[in-house]
């Protein structure tokens, strides 16, 4: 279902969607008030929420959307203002699965090559996200639409998909943690990572670690501003985005912005935080690979290297970067992850000490972080 109050964009983002012949597009409403009403006679499993709309706009819409159905996938569609992504990291906290920046016009939605390939990335692994589960329709709603392979859902039977499969894929091989005590911490994340990053940093206390912490979240300008005001009032940590030429300090957070790659540089004994509009890396910019590496070259074998969930394979050729300098690689498991690509690359690359619930990375963290 695509939700927003232009018809105009409404309808531009249905042919996109259905251009892909796997998708379907059962619904099309101006409003949230329209979109619960909708989502009563409907079998819908990701739907894209506009923020503002008359009548009921998307916040409100998104706890009655998900009462009526919680495995629901909601990604929010907002335009890069501090407001709307203030709201959009609100939306996520209260159980969207992911956002997608809306360009201004219908012009640039149009013809954004870029945005098209962000919008069905995000459906169609958010649609394997809903079918995990066996489960039946609920009563009364229409089932009309297409499965991932193109049969109809009314005949297609219900199976357990994971959402992102590594061919190559067998047996986990971990590798043995580093002896050395880490002397910074750096975390990469992309889909359902700003949830993964509240629960992670919100359970380790502020203070308890002397480590700085540096972190890649795939996020466009803007909101990775909020997205570090979110995680200082969370977590109680001193959060912010990096910035060109500043000087690393322990028990701090720092936030690779939105459109730059952020790396550090050896200056002296000091370590300091350069930013790049170099070329984007595995379709990113920000990537959490450049940080990786530029991170082992400054701290040799003392990095821990933590990868949450996310789509694609970020983070996997950084990390093995990390573990042949000596350092350490955890990564989220399938099961807690709202997208296993990143986390199952790196898992199944052979090149981390632990695979574990999310639940369990915090306790990971402060053990080797603090140990002696």
């Amino acid at each position: 279902m695509v939700v927003d109050d232009s018809a105009v964009v409404r309808g531009l983002i249905t042919r996109m969607l259905e251009e892909d012949s796997g998708f379907s597009v059962v619904a099309s409403v101006g409003n949230g008030q329209m979109a619960v009403a909708a989502l009563e006679r409907h079998d819908i499993e990701v739907i894209i929420l506009d923020i503002e709309m008359p009548v009921m706009d998307g916040l409100t819409a998104l706890p009655k959307l998900l009462k009526v159905d919680p495995d629901l996938q909601i990604i929010i569609a907002s335009t890069l203002t501090l407001k709307n992504a203030d709201i959009s990291m609100r939306a996520l906290e209260a159980g969207a699965a992911d956002y997608i920046p809306k360009p201004t016009s219908s012009r640039e939605i149009s013809g954004g090559a870029d945005f098209k390939q962000e919008l069905i990335g995000k459906v169609r692994a958010l649609g394997a996200v809903r079918r995990r589960s066996v489960r039946k329709p609920r009563p009364g709603v229409s089932t009309v639409g297409l499965a991932a392979s193109g049969t109809p859902l009314s005949s297609a039977p219900p199976v357990r998909t994971p959402v992102q499969i590594h061919p190559h894929a067998g047996p986990l091989s971990l590798r043995q943690a580093s002896a050395e005590t880490p002397d910074v911490i750096a975390i990469g994340s992309s889909t359902g990572g700003p949830q993964a990053l509240f629960a992670v940093l919100g359970a380790i206390k502020a203070g308890s670690l002397k480590q700085p912490i540096l972190i890649t979240q795939h996020m466009p300008p803007t909101f990775t501003t909020i997205l570090a005001e979110h995680i200082s009032r969370i977590s109680g940590w001193a959060a912010a985005e990096g910035k060109d030429g500043e000087v690393i300090q322990g028990n701090r957070i720092y936030i690779a912005p939105g459109d730059f790659h952020m790396v550090v540089e050896v200056r002296g004994t000091d370590k300091v935080i350069r930013l790049n509009k170099n070329p984007p890396e595995n379709f990113c910019r920000p990537s959490v690979d450049p940080m990786l590496r530029s991170i082992s070259a400054a701290w040799g074998r003392r990095v821990l290297t933590v990868i949450l969930t996310g789509m694609g394979s970020d983070g996997m050729k950084g990390g093995q970067v990390v573990v042949g300098a000596g350092g350490t690689v955890v990564a989220q498991d399938e099961a807690s992850s709202v997208v296993w690509g990143m986390p199952g690359a790196a898992a199944t690359a052979g090149i981390c000490s632990a695979v574990l619930p999310l639940p369990e990375i915090p306790q990971y963290i402060m053990r080797l972080a603090s140990r002696r």
